[in-house]
């Protein structure tokens, strides 16, 4: 588990632009893998889960609690963007939740993502604004929208 933290952790500091503050740590990360109803998606290079010891360039980070799954952290390596694997990243996430019996989905973003578009492709909408909520980073503030997807 430690080589795919590694990874994770790797992949997140090349993808969270360091000015918003939104990329977490490793304790985060494992505090958080230690929940229950917690999963950690990797992607390889095609976006699937990668063969053993195979290069992580993505990954997805979620929760699932009665019956709704939030995805915390979604992130593809920048120098393998462009290539559809944070499309078919968040279709497994989707995937993945619908099968732990997921029926509602939740995301929150920073206001001028650009990953909304991949959001809204996939159908998540828009249900609310938490104004000035990303206070971290140089850049702040900035509003966070939260989506959701009804399964």
């Amino acid at each position: 588990m430690n080589d795919a933290i590694d990874q994770v952790m790797a992949v997140m500091d090349a993808a969270f632009e360091p000015a918003f503050g939104e990329a977490w740590n490793r304790k985060q990360v494992l505090d958080v893998l230690a929940l229950p109803g917690t999963y950690l998606l990797l992607a390889g290079t095609h976006g699937g889960e990668p063969a053993d010891g195979a290069e992580v360039v993505g990954f997805a980070l979620s929760r699932a609690v009665l019956g709704e799954e939030e995805l915390l952290l979604l992130a593809v390596h920048p120098k393998h963007r462009g290539r559809g694997l944070g499309t078919v990243l968040l279709e497994r996430f989707v995937a993945a939740a619908r099968a732990h019996g997921s029926a509602r989905l939740f995301l929150e973003m920073r206001d001028g993502n650009s990953a909304e578009t991949l959001y809204r492709r996939q159908g998540f909408t828009s249900i609310g604004l938490r104004r000035h909520y990303y206070r971290r980073g140089a850049a702040g503030p900035f509003d966070a929208i939260t989506f959701a997807l009804d399964c």
